[in-house]
């Protein structure tokens, strides 16, 4: 029987550049670019947290909040949908393509063939890196889980579907969480 390879920084850069490549547990796992019922509420969330978050625009600042940074967490390599730091956290942001330091917050938005992936051996890696904080956003059923890190451990704290929602660690501007589903199509 033949030993399992560990995947490397070499398997990522092989990639085509129509795929998403993570190595999480040593293993390599490929997802094709997100459709648009993810990109939309990516988008959305960045939208509305950005301007409160970041760049303190109706908001009280100090975070950076970015969109599908790469993550370098121990052996594990992440690309979440958005992850934000606070700025005492991350004073600046790096000069590389791929971040050392481990986000206080990531945020994952599932799709069919993402879920397991995001649910699991994501959602366990970054409990083991200690990120405090992980939203998961479902497009398709239209709900939002939030979890905190307590002890080592998930703890879920939020299911919210509709409705304007004060949300941690962002709860001091609530956000609006029927913005981030699209419309249903017509017929």
């Amino acid at each position: 029987m033949e030993a399992l390879r560990l995947a490397t920084a070499a398997d990522l850069l092989a990639l085509p550049d129509h795929v998403v490549g993570e190595i999480v547990g040593g293993a390599l796992h490929v997802s094709p670019r997100p459709a648009p019922r993810h990109a939309h509420a990516a988008s959305v969330l960045t939208g509305r947290l950005n301007p409160r978050w970041q760049l303190g625009d109706g908001g009280p600042g100090g975070w950076w909040i970015l969109m599908w940074p790469e993550l370098h967490l121990g052996a594990d390599v992440l690309v979440p949908d958005l992850a934000g730091w606070r700025r005492s956290t991350l004073s600046t942001l790096p000069e590389t393509p791929a971040f050392a330091a481990r986000p206080d917050w990531v945020c994952e938005v599932l799709s069919p063939s993402t879920a397991r992936l995001d649910r699991g051996p994501k959602l366990d890696a970054y409990a083991a890196n200690g990120v405090p904080w992980a939203w998961l956003v479902d497009p398709v059923d239209r709900l939002v889980e939030l979890f905190q890190l307590v002890q080592g451990r998930w703890t879920r704290h939020l299911f919210a579907t509709n409705g304007e929602v004060a949300m941690p660690p962002f709860e001091a501007v609530p956000l609006q969480v029927s913005e981030l589903w699209l419309p249903p199509a017509p017929g």
